[in-house]
């Protein structure tokens, strides 16, 4: 998939959303941004020292209200594309951009409202990105899906005008598509693994200073106790680790410089021991435009 129509899809999907949610009664919130980062060199620069231009587009969708007196909804969609272009470190030249941030992340959360101390609540989600590079021989769009439905309690901590802290605990499912993934024999074919375990999120949101100032963080866990591939890994030195609970901890600090212009830092935290032993972490920190549409 060209960059072009990645491009068109993320604004063809923003635009169709952003129209329904104006049209309906919810309670919603829509921020847009495009950070850049930026460093050159000129041609006669000596020591290898190499330029670099960093874009990224983020797009954060929200938007809840009451079904009815006993069941709430709440939608969140996440996307977000970037691209690096570097120059080489001899010639100076500028070459072909590489992906650096690729996400598309939709969840809905229907939270029954019952009266009783917490509250019953089942959710769906699914994550997967643009344009799946992981092959070089075959680029392929929307690649790999990871779909998890889980159900459970819920609760409301904290909800005011400047903040808002939730937390849910339940049992989820999880079923992640590989398609087109070439296996042992070089024969491409889909692969579709899924588990099941204990979830756990916490999701909190604040604005401060007038909304100049926005934190949101998102921990969420999961430990399986069951995997479908675990037939086929027992007797290897991994075969516990699909065991391991798994971490996604997202943390977004905002700070609005003019109406227009917006500092953002990001920090996630990605902890999933049959990928990595210890752990991935992913800093970005830009200055760009930003636009909020409600």
């Amino acid at each position: 998939m060209k960059l072009q129509s990645i491009v068109a899809i993320t604004i063809t999907t923003f635009l169709l959303l952003t129209s329904q949610l104006q049209a309906a009664d919810w309670e919603r919130s829509i921020d847009t941004n495009l950070m850049f980062t930026q460093n050159s060199y000129s041609d006669n620069w000596s020591g290898g020292e190499s330029g670099s231009v960093t874009w990224t587009f983020n797009a954060n969708l929200k938007a809840q209200k009451p079904l009815s007196e006993k069941v709430h909804n709440k939608n969140t969609l996440k996307l977000s594309f970037g691209q690096t272009h570097s120059q080489d470190g001899a010639t100076k030249d500028w070459q072909t951009p590489v992906k650096s941030t690729d996400l598309i992340d939709f969840e809905s959360l229907f939270r029954f409202t019952l009266g009783l101390i917490v509250d019953p609540y089942a959710a769906a989600r699914l994550e997967t990105q643009f344009l799946d590079v992981s092959d070089p021989s075959k680029h392929r769009s929307f690649n790999p899906l990871k779909f998890t439905e889980s159900v459970g309690i819920a609760k409301v901590l904290i909800k005011d005008v400047e903040q808002e802290l939730s937390t849910r605990v339940g049992f989820g499912f999880r079923q992640v598509l590989n398609r087109d993934q070439l296996n042992e024999w070089g024969v491409r074919e889909d692969k579709n693994i899924h588990d099941g375990g204990i979830e756990f999120v916490a999701d909190y949101a604040s604005t401060l200073f007038e909304k100049k100032l926005g934190l949101a963080s998102k921990l969420g866990l999961f430990k399986a106790v069951y995997y479908s591939e675990a037939n086929t890994l027992k007797g290897k030195p991994n075969e516990d680790d699909w065991q391991a609970v798994d971490i996604n901890w997202e943390n977004r600090i905002s700070a609005g410089i003019t109406q227009y212009i917006a500092v953002e830092l990001y920090l996630q935290l990605l902890y999933d021991k049959e990928v990595n032993l210890a752990g991935r972490l992913k800093q970005t920190l830009g200055m760009g435009l930003t636009y909020k549409f409600l």
